[in-house]
């Protein structure tokens, strides 16, 4: 399953509580700041569709969404 993960940089107030959680390790947070002076997470490739990071953030920053693998299916014949 491929996923990924929209990420409201507005909403983070930094708390990086989804950082250590994310499984696959791509969630790292930036060098910039957002508009409230905090710095937010940024999406690396490889995300798993775990959710961790939506479960874990209290501003509700992450929205998480899935894609089937469109070759799951495929069988040689």
């Amino acid at each position: 399953m491929r996923a990924t993960v929209t990420i409201d940089q507005e909403l983070c107030k930094g708390c990086v509580l989804c950082v250590p959680v994310c499984p696959p390790g791509v969630l790292v947070m930036s060098e910039t700041v957002n508009r409230k002076g905090y710095r937010y997470p940024l999406l690396l490739d490889g995300c798993t569709g775990c959710e961790l990071c939506a479960k874990v953030c209290p501003d509700f920053c992450f929205e998480v969404y899935r894609e089937p693998n469109p070759h799951a299916g495929d069988r040689l014949a």
